[in-house]
């Protein structure tokens, strides 16, 4: 049945798709080695897909905003969509990127990029702010009745929490072609550093406390994000071929990992949380392209290359999957509609 008021259900995980459709963007852009000005054609087109979903979720969310302001206020509250609103910083780092691998660093339109990067950036670096004073607040402490060891802060630890917090990693892709090297390398530093350690929480809260919502599950792939995109960053960092190398088999490790998963995914109602799929793949895609390129004499050259275009191949069917999905959810009312949650207790912000 459809909401009568759809627009207040428009949570900030929606720029999921921006960031989706922009990670595929750089991926086709990288594959123009391989597939030629094809693949630089296709790219244009989903750079321009990307950016003009973006100004239509900007719109919509500014007059949700206006016209439900409880309702981000709840999302903001709430334990797993709060982290989500760094989806909107890091989508401009991305649209930042893919109008710098596009267009160019020091072209016509540099300028606008640079305004986006740095309204991506500040904001990122709000969200993490944000989302990292929520661990040691007072709601994180104990709540009563609810046992030995599990305190009011477990519920917000998923999977989810690598955009606020490791989406940092993500300001260097551009920030080093506009020549903003010092802030750029102290932005990653940051999502570096947390990275193991939201990895951990992650884990430690699966394993010791309780599992996460069924409807979390497609955030696992998630982890596959933060080793490609550090990895690509190395590389315009000139990093030794072996570091990048290293992070692309710890990337490699996470896809393997998860895909079991994706059949217990693949059973449940689709829904926004399943884009969480699209901008990992799609990163690893774009490493495993680039780790071609740095090695033409090498044996896996060859290897290397052949499984970027299966992969891209893979990935471009995941979004279009996901694209068309979205848009049948959004016809028949089934997305901007409360959804079901797991019985789980909001942390204050």
């Amino acid at each position: 049945m459809t909401s009568p008021t759809p627009l207040k259900f428009l949570m900030p995980g929606w720029f999921a798709l921006v960031m989706g459709l922009c990670g595929l963007t750089l991926a086709w852009h990288r594959a123009h080695s391989v597939l030629g000005d094809m693949a630089s054609g296709i790219a244009l087109v989903i750079g321009a897909l990307a950016l003009l979903v973006f100004l239509v979720l900007l719109v919509a969310s500014l007059l949700r905003i206006s016209r439900y302001p409880a309702a981000l206020a709840e999302d903001l509250k709430h334990p797993v969509r709060h982290a989500f609103v760094a989806a909107l910083p890091v989508s401009l780092l991305l649209l930042a990127t893919v109008g710098v691998a596009l267009g160019g660093a020091e072209g016509g339109l540099a300028p606008l990029w640079r305004v986006l990067w740095w309204a991506g950036s500040l904001t990122q670096l709000w969200a993490t702010l944000w989302v990292l004073s929520r661990w040691i607040s007072p709601a994180a402490a104990a709540q009563p009745g609810q046992g030995p060891g599990n305190t009011g802060l477990w519920p917000s630890v998923t999977p989810v929490l690598l955009i606020p917090v490791v989406g940092n990693v993500v300001a260097p892709l551009a920030g080093l072609p506009l020549g903003i090297d010092g802030w750029s390398a102290a932005q990653m530093g940051i999502g570096v550093f947390f990275w193991p350690v939201v990895l951990t929480l992650v884990l430690a809260r699966r394993l010791a406390h309780s599992p996460l919502p069924e409807r979390v599950l497609p955030a696992w792939f998630i982890t596959i994000a933060p080793p490609a995109v550090i990895g690509l960053v190395l590389i315009q960092m000139q990093a030794p071929v072996a570091a990048v190398q290293a992070l692309w088999g710890v990337a490699l490790f996470f896809v393997l990992w998860l895909l079991p998963v994706v059949r217990r995914i693949a059973g449940q109602p689709f829904g926004v949380p399943f884009w969480a799929l699209s901008f990992p793949f799609a990163a690893f895609t774009t490493l495993t392209l680039r780790l071609a390129e740095l090695q033409p004499d090498s044996a896996w050259h060859g290897v290397l290359q052949n499984a970027g275009v299966l992969l891209l191949a893979a990935t471009t069917m995941i979004v279009l999957w996901l694209s068309f999905a979205t848009v049948r959810g959004l016809r028949e009312g089934s997305l901007l509609a409360p959804e079901p949650v797991a019985n789980i207790i909001p942390v204050s912000a």
